[in-house]
């Protein structure tokens, strides 16, 4: 049985790019039955570099959930949540924190990548900071064995990262 974790960030619109990059796959992934797929709208991430227009954020979960369903994601066969309606996520993003040094979280390539994409400077978020621990807390908390991920995120070129 594989347990699969994957999202999207409620920042605007899905569009054409995410049903060919993702959706078209989470569709084709929930019609195997050994696969346990659990799609998260990470609202919670979206608000590490979006602090400042909330709004923007919550305006969109509707809107992505919205486009799940229109894409066939069924939730009969798929678990699909809200980040921030699961409080254990918060908890053990917490304890997680205590964990990691914030030099480490430094050395996250997509870290330093988005923080200069970005032109944070010195005036990072600390909240940015949270956003790989808070990952890392969401596959734990599923038990996830599969999450499928950006090429940002890996160094083999693949797109699912195998934690088994």
């Amino acid at each position: 049985m594989n347990t699969i974790l994957t999202g999207d960030r409620p920042t605007g619109k899905l569009h054409l790019g995410h049903y060919v990059g993702s959706l078209k796959k989470r569709v084709e992934m929930q019609a195997d039955p050994e696969n346990q797929l659990y799609i998260m709208v990470a609202d919670m991430q979206a608000l590490t570099d979006n602090a400042k227009t909330p709004e923007k954020v919550s305006a969109n979960i509707l809107e992505v959930a919205l486009d799940y369903l229109a894409v066939g994601l069924d939730p009969s066969k798929t678990t699909m949540f809200i980040q921030s309606q699961i409080p254990q996520l918060s908890e053990l993003t917490m304890y997680y924190l205590n964990l990691v040094s914030v030099a480490r979280v430094r050395r996250n390539p997509t870290v330093k990548a988005e923080i200069e994409q970005k032109k944070f400077g010195e005036g990072v978020p600390s909240g940015f900071f949270i956003y790989p621990v808070s990952q890392a807390a969401d596959i734990t908390a599923f038990k996830a064995n599969l999450v499928p991920v950006g090429e940002d995120q890996t160094n083999a070129g693949t797109n699912t990262r195998n934690r088994a």
